[in-house]
């Protein structure tokens, strides 16, 4: 097993070599080890951190700029010491800063690496799942004047940043999105117009709500409440459990899925209490560990 080595960026090859083991570790787990975000910066500049043995990937890690990492290790080259040398060299990394390291599904591994090197639970994220097929879903009704629709590319960019910034300001991964990484998104294969669903004011217009779907393929098929914003100053309309409402009615009757899945943090109160209200139970945490 050779030491990690850094690389600021990443050949077509390695690339693939990457993917194969997120694959690999996705299958194992049950859970994929890295955020979607990762796997879109594998292409770009930045700090890709290899650990290889057997001359082949065994550990991959990759840190942002503000020196939170995520990383994986390949199912068939664990206990042998290769997260914690992928650990510790991102610990180096950022020489004695600041480091936050996301673990994935509470996986025991990770678990015990985290304690070994004096990490600290700071944040925690939790899915939530419920099955659609057989349940009963209430109906989603839109408030007088308010309109439901699916987004329109070319056209709804604007308004959707806007409601999405103003919505999500605290969030650290949803906030602040750029024009350059929604249109990213609308790239991915996974992206359905007909499931971004819009609530709109039918006199003007205006986006006061948005309900953004996935239809998950692998490794299995199952849906997401990807993302749910209102904007602020229409907070007190009861939008955001019309729209999820909606969005699953979406999942379950336009793309046939029996069961859909949820992101929540942990202290979301009262996210917590609206999706609990309609079903959704906890199925797995991600943990942020913090060093520094």
């Amino acid at each position: 097993m050779s030491e990690p080595a850094w690389r600021t960026e990443l050949s077509e090859g390695t690339v693939g070599e990457v993917l194969a083991l997120v694959e690999a570790a996705t299958a194992a787990d049950g859970t994929p080890p890295v955020g979607e975000h990762v796997l879109r910066e594998l292409r770009r500049p930045g700090r890709h951190l290899l650990a290889h043995a057997d001359a082949g990937l065994a550990g991959y890690a990759q840190l942002d700029s503000g020196g939170t990492a995520e990383l994986a290790v390949h199912p068939a080259a664990r206990r042998r010491g290769i997260g914690t040398g992928l650990a510790r060299a991102l610990l180096a990394e950022v020489d004695g800063g600041p480091l936050r390291v996301w673990a994935h599904g509470e996986h025991p591994g990770a678990l015990a690496l985290a304690a070994a090197l004096g990490l600290r639970r700071v944040r925690e994220l939790w899915q939530l799942r419920r099955e659609l097929g057989h349940l009963e879903l209430p109906e989603a009704r839109m408030p007088d004047g308010v309109a439901l629709r699916g987004f329109v590319v070319g056209q709804d960019e604007p308004e959707l940043l806007r409601v999405n910034n103003a919505a999500f300001e605290w969030h650290p991964e949803q906030g602040n999105m750029t024009m350059e990484e929604l249109k990213e998104s609308q790239q991915q294969p996974w992206f359905d117009p007909a499931g971004f669903l819009l609530a709109v004011d039918e006199a003007d217009g205006r986006l006061l709500g948005f309900h953004w779907t996935k239809a998950h393929t692998e490794p299995e098929r199952i849906g997401e409440v990807y993302v749910v914003g209102v904007d602020p100053a229409e907070q007190g309309r009861k939008l955001g459990a019309v729209l999820t409402l909606a969005g699953l009615r979406h999942l379950r009757d336009d793309r046939g899925l029996g069961a859909v899945m949820l992101y929540v943090e942990s202290d979301n109160h009262a996210a917590l209490r609206v999706y609990q209200r309609l079903g959704f139970t906890r199925w797995h945490t991600d943990v942020l560990f913090a060093y520094g």
